[in-house]
Parts: structure tokens; sequence; C-alpha cells
């Protein structure tokens, strides 16, 4: 049986799903930390209403598209010729793929997959900028700007928070990046996990978007509600490029169970809000339990997750099989990711007490009865491909070289600086590479996720780590000084590189040594959603008080 439900995760570029694992195992599902979901939410009070109406909800056709549209942008004062409603977030990427973008995509990685599985499947030419383990996986919008300058590409992805790493730009860096890549066919800012972060009171660029030429927000409801099998989603931008899509999209594409929670969301504010708060304490505590453990790295995040590299000798295929069929707790293993490794997981934030129970699983699995001890070698674990047939074409293509091969080939840079190395991806065997920040670096051993603004990327900080990302020795840059001296022609100020290789008239920050965490003040308000509702409508308003 144990070899039956583990063998589910072989199949496909994704976890199995919940009903897959409980047909399989023949018990009720496990503790999830997996799917990307808010556990708050909806209360007890709207799943009960939700439950009386299943009979209507499941019998009669939804209302049309437009319809539902209407209503969500009532509750987010957005205009609905600006917003379009997909079936999912996926389906607005797939779309975005077939109607906006011409020939190539440039996203860092690791990050959500449909972004580097959908362009390629369609043939389009996908430029994967490394986050670099070294650097906390943190995205530096200047280094991204000359990477796509130099690969000359046209359509730019970023993911905020990004998932699995759950980094965050503040918003004014995504605008400067936005109007600095003006001339680009397309931007598309991923804010599916925004509502849970906290780093700034008001994070999204959803106003702005709609009165810039190029730029998609792009936003998940199944995540934020807790509703991942209603499927929907929706994007924002401006008239045009939003009315391409939803001239594209079914008259029915959205399912009566969508609709009723769209028009059931102002009745049920005050319980949304917060769930997000909740969520937000539960990142705190789960990022603080988890760092007591010996050689678990766990890095900052914005999103409802949290990503850890496992210690030394433990294999992730093997600590996620064992967590499962041990402990009953799913885990989201990392090594189908491109930019990551079966090093790496992704663990939903849950509640206090699930976590002591994945602690204790992770003890057991990762120590033994030997706590606090080196780790064991687990295994080798278990060699299958991603299960995404388009990355598994790339590989066998490339006789192993991956993305590096194609991009060498198809842009004739041989010579130059490759974007994906086993280094740039965090692979295993970085002896002697600078570590990412640790969980005592991190000031999370007792006080957790004391971050500062530095490490963070806050206000002003668009370089999270420049000084250490630049100063590693024999680390491959994804564009040096010398390639970029000289780039004319750059919209928003962008006319020139400086001396060291970075375009002039984005914000740099000042080198600095990394301070010493310290505790921080908490904020009094944080973002719940992005625009104030209408009068009476039951809503409250995006700015609400932080739960600590």
């Amino acid at each position: 049986m144990a070899d039956n439900v583990t063998s589910l995760f072989r199949t496909g570029a994704h976890s199995p799903s919940m009903a897959a694992l409980a047909r399989e195992s023949g018990e009720a599902g496990p503790v999830d930390f997996c799917i990307p979901c808010n556990p708050y939410f909806p209360s007890p009070r709207m799943m009960d209403e939700l439950t009386n109406r299943l009979r209507d909800i499941i019998t009669y056709y939804p209302s049309s598209a437009d319809t539902i549209t209407a209503e969500l942008c009532n509750l987010l004062q957005l205009p609905p010729q600006c917003v379009a409603m997909g079936n999912g977030s996926t389906e607005l990427i797939t779309w975005i793929d077939h109607l906006l973008v011409r020939e190539s995509l440039a996203i860092p990685v690791p990050t959500f997959g449909r972004w580097t599985d959908q362009p390629l499947e369609t043939g389009k030419r996908v430029d994967m900028f490394p986050l670099q383990e070294s650097n906390g996986f943190a995205l530096d919008p200047a280094q991204y700007i000359q990477f796509i300058r130099s690969r000359g590409t046209r359509a730019a992805v970023i993911c905020n928070p990004n998932n699995p790493d759950g980094g965050f730009v503040p918003k004014q860096t995504i605008l400067a990046f936005c109007d600095a890549l003006a001339d680009l066919d397309l931007i598309v800012i991923d804010e599916s996990f925004l509502e849970f972060a906290d780093a700034e009171n008001e994070p999204s660029i959803v106003e702005e978007a709609v009165m810039r030429p190029n730029v998609i927000v792009l936003r998940s409801l199944g995540k934020n509600f807790g509703l991942h099998g209603v499927r929907f989603g929706y994007m924002v931008a401006n008239p045009g490029l939003a009315g391409r899509i939803r001239s594209m999209l079914p008259k029915w594409n959205l399912n009566a169970f969508a609709e009723t929670v769209v028009f059931m969301l102002k009745d049920y504010g005050a319980e949304y809000v917060e769930s997000l708060h909740m969520v937000r304490r539960d990142r705190l505590d789960m990022a603080r339990q988890l760092s007591t453990l010996p050689g678990l790295t766990v890095y900052p995040s914005q999103g409802n997750f949290l990503f850890v590299r496992l210690p030394v000798g433990a294999e992730g295929t093997v600590v996620r099989d064992r967590l499962l069929t041990e402990h009953r707790i799913l885990v989201r293993e990392c090594g189908n990711k491109i930019g990551s490794s079966s090093r790496f997981l992704r663990l939903v934030v849950r509640p206090q007490t699930d976590v002591r129970r994945l602690v204790s699983g992770l003890e057991s699995v990762l120590y033994g009865t030997r706590r606090g001890a080196a780790v064991p070698e687990l295994s080798t674990g278990t060699s299958y491909s991603s299960g995404t047939a388009a990355v598994d074409r790339l590989v066998s293509s490339t006789s192993g070289q991956g993305y590096q091969g194609i991009a060498a080939a198809a842009n004739g840079m041989a010579q130059q600086p490759q974007p994906l190395t086993a280094a740039a991806n965090g692979m295993n065997g970085m002896m002697g590479q600078p570590q990412p920040l640790t969980a005592a670096a991190n000031g999370m051993v007792g006080q957790p996720q004391q971050f500062t603004a530095a490490a963070n990327g806050m206000a002003g900080q668009p370089q999270q780590f420049a000084a250490a990302a630049n100063g590693i020795p024999g680390q491959p840059q994804p564009l040096t000084a010398a390639q970029t001296r000289g780039t004319t022609g750059m919209p928003g100020g962008l006319t020139a590189v400086n001396a060291q290789g970075q375009p002039q008239g984005f914000p740099q920050p000042q080198p600095q040594a990394m301070p010493q965490p310290v505790p921080q003040p908490v904020p009094q308000q944080a973002t719940g959603w992005p625009n104030t509702p209408p009068n009476g409508a039951g809503w409250p308003a995006a700015a609400v008080d932080r739960v600590g």
C-alpha cells in the first residue's frame, strides 16, 4: 500500500490530489502541508451556508462570467472592463501565453511551474533567471533587467511573493521594474499569494497596472479563500489587454460554486480578514519551530508557505515518502521545480497543533532517536522524470544540459555565462559556497521571523542581498559589466549602465554588512483587499489591523 501511495508522486509535475491519495490509501487524507491554501477560510459559518446551498449549486447553471465578474469588481472597486476572471489562474496563464507571448518569456526560477512549462509547450523560448541559493533566493531586479536586455526577451514575469520561496519585492521596486521595461510586449506580476504578505500596507500594483500599456496583474481567489477546488482567479490590466483575454474565455467558464462564493464575500469579509491575520501569525510560529531542527534552513517568506533546505545527507523524496507513509503528513518536495533540487521542501503554513506534528515527524525521519546528532544518509531516493512533458523533452534534447544547451544554441551565446548551472540552481555539491541565511542569521531562535528590511528587500532595497550576491567567487552572473556597458535606448531613465554594469536610473542599494536581528515593531496595518469596497457593502477596508 505504501508503494502504491508514493508512486502517485511519479506521474506528474505537481503533487497528487488529495482525492487520489485517499483512493489509493483507503484512508482519510493526511495532514496537508502541500496545497498552499488558507486553512482558516471559509469560516464554519460560511461553510454551513455553502452546505445548505449545495443542491442548488450543483443542479443549476451558473450565471455568465460577465455577471460574476461584475460582482467581483463591485467588491474590489475595479472597472469591469479591466478585469477577466478565469477557471483558476492557470486558465488565464494559458490564454496569456497563447495571445500575448509572441516568442520569448523571462522568469526567475525556481517558481510556479506553469510559468516555465506553459510557454515551452507552445514552442516559446523561456529565459530562466536563476535565483541564487547563496543569496537566500532573493530577486535582484536590476540584474534581472540586465538579463532580459541581454537575451532580447519580449515578455517578463515576476511572482510576488514567489512560489516556492515566498520572496517579496516592494511595490515601488515592482513599479520601477515595469517602467524600466515599458517597451516589452508584456510584463506579468503574479500576485497570487500577495494577500498573505504583511511587509507593506498596500503592496499590490492593481491600480497602477490599469494605466500601463503592457502590464497584467494576476491574482488567485482559490488560494486566499482556501477553495482550490472551486477554481477561480482573475487578472487586472488596461481595457485592451483585459478585453483580449476576456473575448477568448467561454461564456460559462466559471462554475456555480465560484458564483456562490463571490456573491457571499460581502457578508464574510470580517472572517476573511481574520483568517489572513491567523495565517501571518502562524507563519512566524512555524518558522520558529522549524528553525530549531539541526541543519534545517528556513528562508524568509511573505507567502502562506515556507521554503526549507533539508540537512546534509537528507534526500527530499525519501523524507516526503516517509512523512506520508509513517506519519500521514503530506509535504511538497521541490526536486521537479526548475532551479531547485530534491533537498528543498515547500511547507504550507498551518495551525500550531499541526506544526508540532510536522516537527515531530521531521525529527523522527531526519534524526531517528538521536535528535541533534549528525543527519544520517537517508539514501539517494527514487530517480524519476519531472512528470512535465515539455521539461523532460528539454532535458533529453540537450543530453541533460537542460536550458543551458538550448539557450546557448538559440542565442549564439556559447561563450557567455549561462543562466542555469548546477551551482546557480541550488543543487547539492555546493561545498565551500556561501550558504543562505541560517536560522540564527534570520533571528528566528526564540523570536520568529525577525527579518530586517535589508534581508527582505523592503522599501528602498530592490537588491536584497546585492553585496553578497555580487561578490561570490566563481558564481556565474547572468550578465557581466563588460557585456552590458554601453547599452542604450532603455526606457524609464535606463539609458546606460554604470561602471559596475548596473542600469542607471534603477534604484540601487548601498552595500552594507548584514545587520544583527533585532525585534521589529509590529505594523499597525496590513493589506487585506487591494481596494476599499463601496459604502455599505459589508467588506472591511483594505487596511486592517495585524494580529501579532
